[in-house]
Parts: structure tokens; C-alpha cells; sequence
């Protein structure tokens, strides 16, 4: 087969990432909702001690033994940041993302979604004490989520609306990530972290001396995430180190190029991370009891601030941002979508789940302000979701070549 032929038979990456992310949302919205029944039945006691067993070793004294739900969010989770931050340097260096007119309009839109959220959050936290560490966990953006929804809508949504989320959804992820590396990390280990520079360091030497393998990379890999753990810093963002280290060979025609480590690595961890560890994550940190949660409960400030953030900060901030973008010429609307077809885009960008449960595991070590933030992530992302479902699905199509 020639090459030609081999690229035109080529799926492409972002294709293929929108079908498994649909797919993946999907799985992560049972996954969930198996997680609320089972939190809220007589399995609830087994469910908990489950997630809290410990297993052992000692990693870290800061962690101590090592439980089945601290498997799951951080080192598990290192693999699903390894896959944000090759998704992250795909499209920033071979794709939709690669040029400064391509990046206006998602940078623009996913600092509205991250900004006006918190702004949201908090004001309505501003009178409850202790509340105001929680800034950020109304400002991520849910991909798998989101991109399941959109998939239910199939041809009502526009394949220009899909890329626009995906390209938004990825720009929040990288200021997610920069908000835990530098928000939520308390104190640094030097020596540790000395070590993961060294690492990291080594990585890219391999990279710049032509090593195409991939098993000198993951080897090295572990070994940051380990130092990256000690050091203080939370350990899934090792995942996105090594990814920027990872070598990606640069194929506009065929960015699935068989021969890139980048899109090889990618394409091998999609199904694991869409498929197993997101659904495992929803499976373990959506479940909280709402036995004797009521109307007070639901109304108090933190899990009310959360919400509010996701629901109105977010499509207040991204429609807002876009608008704005598109009248100065940052950006141009998403091709063949109307303003209402945006705009119930930018309310499905309030799916924060994921993202918003793992930093508000990061921000509160309360277990109480912990189901507080679950109960209104859940509360946000699943208004989000239908109202945005609902939009889309009776908004007009495209019908005018009108962009303003």
C-alpha cells in the first residue's frame, strides 16, 4: 500500500477522538449514576469501605497507606493527564490549534468559562469562612461529558460545534492543570522535585537525540510521577510532563502518522482512559448519601456557589467571551452554527465533572465540604447538560451566511 493510500485509509486523530471521548462520555454518565444509586441503597457501607481500604505501602507520609480510592485518583488519574497532555501538544503543534488564528477564539472563550465562574462561586461563598480555596472547581469543563451529549443530538450538532468544544474543553484542561500544579500544592519537596527535573530532563534529551521507542519514556515516566508525588506537587501532573516530552512527528496530511511515539501513545491509552479509568474515576468519587440532605442543605453556600458557577458562570463567560471575540475579529463563529446553537454550547460547557470533583478533592480535606462539592458538581453539570441537550435539540439550523 502506498503511502498516499495509507493516509487516506487513516482515521484521524481528532476523529477518532471525538468518537471514543462520545462513547467514554457516555459510559461516565452511567458510571456516575451507578455511583448515586449505590452510595443511596443498602450496598452504601460496602461501597465506602471499598474505596477506603487500604492497601498499602506508604508512598508518602503526606497521603500515608495508600486506599483503593487514592489508587484510583492519583495514579490512575496520572495516566488520564498523560492522555490531557498529549491531546494538549497534538493540537497545539500539528493541529487544529497549531496557529495563533486558530487558538484566538478557544483561549478567549475558555479564560471567559474559567473567569466568570469563579467570580460566581465566589461571591456566593464570599460570607462563609473557608469557602474561597474552592475558586476553581466551578471553572473546568467536562470533555467526555460534554462531547456525550452532543453525541445524543448526532446531526442537530454540527461537526464545527463538536471542534469548538473540543478546542475550548482543551484549553480549560491546560488552565485546570496550571491551577492544581500551582494553587493546590501546599508545600515542595526540593529534593524530590530536583529529581523529577532531572527526569524530565532526561526525557528530553532521548527526545532530541532521535529515540522513537516509547518504553524509555514510560520507564522514565514512572519515575516522575513517583518523584513528582514526593515532592509535594500533585502527582498527575507527571502525566502531563511526560507528554510534552513525548516525540510527535509532524504530519498535517496524516496526523495519525504511524510512525509519531506521540499519536502511537494516544491512540493506545484512548480506550483505557475513555473506557476504564474516567468511568472508574466517576464510579468512585460521584457517590456521596443524600440521606437527611434537604432543601437547606442543598441551598448552603458551598454546593450552591459550585453549582451557580457551572450553570451561569460558564455560559456567561463563554457566550460573553465569544461574542466579544468574534466582534473584534479574534475569531470567526463555528462554521454552519447560529448564535443559539453557541450559546447551547457554551451551556454544556458547564459540565464540569470530572475536572471540578478532582479539584475539589484537591481544595477541601472536610468530608463533609467534600460531598458539599459533590452534591453541587452533580447538581451543576446535570442542569448544564439537559439545558443545553434541550437547546440544541430544538434550536434552528444554520440557514443564513449571515456571521454577526
Amino acid at each position: 500500500m502506498t503511502k498516499a493510500a495509507e493516509r487516506r485509509g487513516a482515521n484521524s486523530a481528532l476523529r477518532d477522538f471525538l468518537k471514543s471521548e462520545a462513547s467514554g462520555g457516555i459510559l461516565l454518565m452511567i458510571a456516575a449514576a451507578l455511583a448515586m444509586i449505590v452510595a443511596n441503597s443498602p450496598l452504601a457501607e460496602a461501597y465506602f469501605h471499598f474505596l477506603h481500604m487500604e492497601t498499602g505501602p506508604v508512598l508518602t507520609p503526606k497521603l500515608g497507606p495508600m486506599t483503593v480510592h487514592l489508587w484510583i485518583n492519583d495514579a490512575l488519574m496520572a495516566l488520564f493527564f498523560l492522555l490531557v497532555g498529549l491531546e494538549i501538544k497534538r493540537e497545539f503543534v500539528d493541529g487544529h490549534l497549531a496557529t495563533w488564528k486558530d487558538r484566538g477564539l478557544p483561549i478567549v472563550a475558555a479564560a471567559g468559562g474559567m473567569i466568570v465562574p469563579a467570580m460566581v462561586y465566589l461571591a456566593v461563598t464570599r460570607d462563609a469562612p473557608g469557602l474561597a480555596r474552592g475558586w476553581a472547581i466551578p471553572s473546568a469543563t467536562d470533555i467526555a461529558f460534554a462531547i456525550g451529549v452532543l453525541a445524543l443530538l448526532g446531526s442537530r450538532a454540527p461537526a464545527s460545534l463538536k471542534l469548538f468544544l473540543t478546542t475550548v474543553a482543551i484549553v480549560d484542561d491546560m488552565g485546570a492543570v496550571a491551577i492544581i500544579a500551582l494553587a493546590y500544592t501546599a508545600s515542595i519537596g526540593g529534593p524530590a522535585l530536583l529529581a523529577a527535573g532531572v527526569l524530565w530532563g532526561t526525557m528530553f534529551i532521548l527526545n532530541r537525540a532521535g529515540v522513537i521507542k516509547l518504553w524509555p519514556y514510560l520507564l522514565l515516566a514512572i519515575g516522575l510521577w513517583f518523584a513528582v508525588l514526593l515532592s509535594g506537587v500533585h502527582a498527575t501532573i507527571a502525566g502531563v510532563l511526560a507528554a510534552i516530552a513525548i516525540p510527535i512527528r509532524i504530519t498535517p496530511a496524516a496526523p495519525d502518522a504511524a510512525d509519531s511515539p506521540l499519536h502511537r501513545l494516544e491512540h493506545g491509552l484512548h480506550p483505557w482512559v475513555a473506557y476504564a479509568i474516567v468511568p472508574l474515576f466517576g464510579f468512585a468519587n460521584a457517590g456521596v448519601s443524600l440521606a437527611g440532605v434537604g432543601l437547606e442543605q442543598l441551598l448552603a453556600p458551598l454546593p450552591a456557589g459550585v453549582a451557580l458557577g457551572l450553570v451561569l458562570g460558564k455560559q456567561i463567560g463563554i457566550f460573553a467571551s465569544v461574542r466579544i471575540a468574534v466582534a473584534l475579529g479574534i475569531g470567526e463563529r463555528p462554521a454552519g452554527a447560529t448564535w443559539l446553537q453557541v450559546y447551547g454550547v457554551a451551556l454544556l460547557c458547564g459540565i464540569g465533572f470530572t475536572m471540578s470533583l478532582f479539584i475539589g478533592g484537591l481544595a477541601f480535606a472536610d468530608p463533609q465540604l467534600v460531598d458539599e462539592v459533590k452534591i453541587g458538581v452533580l447538581g451543576g453539570s446535570l442542569v448544564s447538560a439537559f439545558a443545553g441537550y434541550l437547546l440544541l435539540r430544538v434550536a434552528p439550523r444554520y440557514r443564513t451566511t449571515s456571521q454577526n
